[in-house]
């Protein structure tokens, strides 16, 4: 087992400048400034043992930026750095391509060549216990209705036995083509209900222990921001120990965070931990449980969509019923570390405490969010979420802010570097910081001397500095933004007939070759519909087909254009003429009913601060940010961002979005982006 340790960075091992100019010889590159100056940043970081956020834009090169340094330090230490990212798609590029090739250059300048692995949650390894012996059942056959998707659920059964004959992995994402959730469900089981290396039959060879042992061995551990914060705020650990961490899409942690944080309670998850149980106990306390989660049924499907800001008596009461019978069941169930020789019993009773506790823990959060003396002193918000035809109504518990959270378990003792393309709102970390809560009430951020961020310091807390390393691309001479100021403020009711007209008008100067982001699959539907008879280019509209196989057609095709919403914000990498024009319809504030978002506003406005401005427009900021990124992603790129609404020009907030994206040319005449279109349109 590895002991890490603290110490000043060991001479025999090269200076990171040297490892980072022999890493972009041997891979054929050329040093970015911007590459430089970050790589020297993390080892700053590292060597002060200071937090660091770091804005670098596409095409700096920053996953080599960090991954050197890293290397550098879990060496020195001998301990792993941690890598988290927040896509699948990063994840596969840093174990696929970065690190072999960075692994293979840097052999002979380091003590051993870097090694590497990939650690996910126990959720995608096969479990080898469950898919060979007697697991309770979710038993969840009642729930289709159509006997197409039981048949096709039973053949990715029959996929996933056969496979698990052959796999030496155990990994569910060698599964291609993959298969459903609820085929999955049968053969992988949580942490939480997870027997234990030491007392499961098949521990021994226990692929998600394995892929955890591996993890423990190498220099670099690559995983996701919902792992690494399951880690963090968790009893037990589940990453290998680690004093360093890079955050890799760092935009996305907080949201990350939240979702693994966030409590769900319905009549499904009632039934559920009474399916586990019924067997294990005397039937009349099952049943009580059952009769409580009828209730909750009833109560739900009665009750109106949205924010729950005060506590009916009627919910009160059958939240506290609910509470009271799992708590109940999970006493008749006696003691948790019974059963230990027999593991098929304990097996189902590991299953059977996991559903009631999150029952019992999930219901007497929703109780505690209530009663408080003023709304600054609320913690947590609850909402009902309307259910659809295949799932009924369910009541959700979330933290109004989880910086807290990652300030005490994240970043209280080791140091974290964070990085993405987005974090300087306005043209400052302040905002970031605080939803990580490096900065805020109790530590607020001041200035260093070189102009960048840095927090106060504080008990048991380090500092943190912000840099932004620029970008490799000319803003101003590749990319026009035009803002549509001649046209009217978006409205409630679909989009204006001017804002098509517009539209057609752009993609008929550039020749199609446009992606259009819209705030609503609704938006991007009604612009496709209106559009498609009218243009002579191929349209995609999101949902026609898999997004990836859209985004490889809409890159094949120069003309082709693409519409539609969130993921291709954020999830579209397209190089060359393929994509001249990025047509964003309104400024992506959040709906003002997203229950969470609304209630973190009223939050910090009860606490003094502009709620607008801090959960908003900095919402709005992240996500133009990561669509105005979409135009530029190589360095022969050149083309328009158009944005229609016209409050990026006008609202007294347009300072602090503008702020916020990179310094194009920016204009509201129309004839300048029309024209330098046609120009791109006849280049090709």
């Amino acid at each position: 087992m590895r002991v890490p340790f603290t110490s000043v960075p060991d001479s025999h091992l090269p200076p990171v400048d040297e490892l980072l100019s022999i890493a972009v010889n041997a891979l054929g590159g050329s040093e970015r400034q911007g590459q430089i100056t970050m790589v020297q940043a993390v080892q700053r970081a590292i060597d002060a043992e200071e937090h660091l956020a770091v804005q670098a834009g596409t095409g700096t090169g920053k996953s080599l930026a960090y991954l050197v340094p890293s290397i550098r330090h879990a060496m020195d230490s001998d301990t792993p750095v941690v890598v988290s990212t927040a896509t699948i798609a990063l994840q596969r590029q840093l174990v696929d391509r970065d690190l072999p090739r960075l692994s293979e250059a840097l052999a002979k300048e380091l003590p051993h060549e870097p090694t590497y692995a990939i650690l996910k949650g126990r959720r995608n390894y096969l479990c080898r216990y469950k898919a060979t012996a007697g697991w309770p059942e979710d038993d969840e056959q009642d729930q289709l209705f159509d006997p197409r998707e039981v048949s096709a659920t039973g053949r990715m059964v029959q996929r996933i036995q056969e496979w698990a004959e052959e796999t030496e992995t155990g990994d569910r994402d060698e599964l291609v083509p993959g298969v459903s959730e609820q085929a999955w469900r049968q053969f992988s089981v949580s942490a939480q209900e997870c027997l234990g290396a030491s007392r499961c039959p098949s521990g021994a060879e226990c692929f998600a222990e394995l892929a955890r042992a591996k993890a423990g061995e190498v220099d670099v551990v690559v995983t996701n921001h919902a792992l690494l914060a399951i880690d963090a705020m968790g009893d037990l650990p589940v990453l290998p120990e680690h004093d360093m961490v890079v955050v890799d899409e760092a935009h996305e942690l907080v949201d990350r965070v939240t979702s693994v944080v966030t409590g769900e309670l319905s009549e499904t998850t009632v039934s559920l931990a009474v399916r586990r149980v019924a067997r294990l106990i005397e039937q009349p306390i099952a049943d009580q449980l059952q009769e409580a989660g009828e209730d909750l049924k009833a109560l739900l499907a009665a009750a109106p969509a949205g924010r729950v800001d005060e506590l009916p008596e009627v919910l009160a009461l059958t939240l506290a019923l609910v509470r009271d019978s799992a708590a109940r069941c999970v006493t008749a169930l006696g003691p948790r570390g019974a059963d230990r020789d027999d593991p098929d019993k304990a097996g189902q009773r590991k299953a059977a405490f996991t559903a009631l506790d999150e029952v019992h823990d999930t219901a007497v959060r929703m109780l505690e969010a209530y009663g408080h003396a003023s709304e600054a002193d609320r913690a947590e918000v609850v909402w009902l979420d309307a259910g659809t035809d295949r799932r009924p109504p369910l009541l959700r518990v979330a933290p109004l802010n989880v910086g807290g959270m990652l300030r005490d378990r994240l970043f209280g003792d080791r140091t974290v570097v964070l990085t993405s393309a987005t974090l300087a709102l306005g043209g400052t970390f302040d905002g970031m910081a605080r939803q990580w809560g490096l900065s805020g009430p109790d530590q607020a951020a001041a200035p260093a001397d070189d102009g960048r961020a840095r927090s106060g310091d504080r008990p048991r807390a380090k500092g943190w500095q912000g840099i932004d390393v620029g970008s490799p691309f000319d803003h101003p001479r590749a990319g026009i933004l035009y803002v549509a100021k001649h046209l009217p403020q978006p409205g409630r009711d679909g989009l204006p007939e001017q804002y098509v007209d517009e539209i057609a008008e752009l993609i008929e100067a550039a020749g199609g070759r446009t992606l259009g982001l819209f705030s609503s699959m609704r938006a991007a539907k009604a612009a496709t519909e209106a559009l498609r008879d009218r243009l002579d280019v191929p349209l995609l509209c999101q949902g026609d087909d898999s997004t990836m196989l859209l985004v490889k057609q809409f890159a094949e095709d120069e003309p082709t254009c693409l519409f539609g919403t969130l993921s291709l914000w954020q999830g579209v990498d397209v190089p060359g003429p393929s994509l001249r024009l990025v047509i964003i319809d309104r400024v992506p504030f959040p709906r003002p009913d997203d229950p969470l978002t609304s209630a973190r506003q009223r939050h910090v406005a009860a606490k003094g601060g502009n709620g607008f401005m801090t959960v908003a427009a900095t919402h709005a900021a992240l996500l133009l940010a990561q669509g105005t990124g979409r135009l530029l992603r190589s360095q022969h790129d050149k083309g328009v961002i158009a944005v229609l609404d016209p409050r990026l020009a006008t609202a007294r907030y347009s300072g602090f979005l503008l702020g916020s994206l990179p310094p194009f040319w920016r204009t509201t005449d129309p004839a300048i982006p029309r024209a330098a279109l046609n120009r791109l349109a006849t280049e090709g």
